[in-house]
């Protein structure tokens, strides 16, 4: 490929997640509003990169060692499997479930089953994020989301806060919460930075673009992937300089959040960009509205096929954690997924 001057460009690497070109990564050079992909072996990558020097062998570098970084387990939960982190929507208003587990025993008994179904994390959210949703008060999200925490980590069992609230935030921790998962990527609350920084739990950094009331009218992105990354990659920054460890950090690109069908489709087929990231990768595709779209237009609870499909498309490209609303269906799947490669742990490269 012909080089352009180092300062003038932005290089990303895919690793490509495919048996037949093992060792192969994708060299992305973003100019501008251009960019141009070239599919490399390894080493020509380094070849290339050394050739370079400066500025851009540094960052090939950088791509790399995250790329090759082992991850680490997160609040105890190890990530040599694919794990599964069920969702536990404790709001009336609910996009998948219509509101089903509002009531809070009955929010209690679905995180018990997910868990024995075979969900290793329960993410417990009290507020709607459908497109158009407006947020409860916080105290309203406090009383919906505490009293189911406190009861299924009283189990045993290991429990996120879906939350951009600090203050939520603080007493789901409090009530027993081990992970913080917030869709603003701590930049919602002007308190949340710095109790996170304080505390020990990992933190999911999802992308978003506008709020869950606008997010869906007409977003626009210059090149959706990397606009991604490179807002991960800047959130990530922000994260280390105050003081939270990279290997408390986990990235959710945000399928569905502020993103067209087509901008679902190419995040989904360029996932393995994000191990650039250095993070453990989560991604959330369940019963969300582009399953439908590609299909008969179904009503959420019946996207369970669609949904499968994602997951296993997810994990394929080396996703830790999938984020499903279906714990029992979507472990079976990636079972017999992996049965079927022969390889008991799925396809994990990080």
């Amino acid at each position: 490929m012909t080089d352009s001057p180092a300062d003038a460009a932005r290089l990303y690497l895919r690793p490509i997640q495919a048996a037949d070109l093992d060792g192969h990564i994708e060299l992305i050079t973003r100019e501008g509003a251009a960019s141009t992909r070239t599919l490399l072996a390894r080493n020509a990558v380094e070849a290339w990169a050394g050739k370079c020097g400066g500025a851009r062998e540094a960052r090939i570098t950088s791509l790399l060692k995250n790329i090759d970084s082992k991850r680490g387990p997160i609040a105890g939960v190890d990530l040599e499997q694919p794990r599964i982190m069920a969702v536990v929507n404790v709001t009336p208003d609910s996009f998948s479930d219509g509101g089903k587990n509002y009531d809070p025993d009955v929010a209690i008994r679905a995180g018990q089953d997910m868990a024995r179904a075979g969900a290793d994390i329960i993410d417990v959210g009290g507020v709607s994020t459908r497109p158009g949703s407006s947020p409860p008060s916080e105290a309203e999200e406090l009383a919906r989301v505490l009293p189911v925490i406190r009861a299924l980590t009283e189990d045993g069992l290991t429990v996120s806060i879906d939350t951009r609230r600090a203050a939520v935030m603080v007493g789901a921790i409090e009530a027993g919460a081990k992970i913080i998962n917030d869709i603003s990527a701590l930049l919602a609350d002007p308190e949340s930075l710095g109790f996170a920084a304080q505390c020990d739990a990992p933190i999911i950094l999802m992308h978003m673009q506008g709020e869950p009331e606008t997010m869906q009218q007409a977003p626009v992105y210059h090149h959706v992937s990397l606009d991604i990354f490179d807002y991960l990659e800047a959130r990530i920054e922000i994260c280390l300089a105050a003081g939270i460890s990279r290997d408390r950090l986990i990235v959710d690109p945000g399928i569905g959040f502020g993103k067209t069908i087509e901008h679902n489709l190419q995040i989904l087929r360029d996932l393995a960009l994000l191990h650039g990231l250095g993070c453990p990768l989560l991604v959330g595709l369940s019963r969300k509205y582009f399953i439908a779209a590609l299909s008969a237009g179904e009503p959420a609870p019946e996207r369970l096929p669609g949904s499968i499909a994602g997951a296993l498309h997810a994990i394929s490209q080396g996703a830790q954690i999938v984020r499903v609303h279906d714990a029992g269906e979507t472990s079976q799947a990636i079972k017999v997924w992996q049965a079927i490669r022969g390889d008991n742990e799925g396809n994990q490269t990080n």
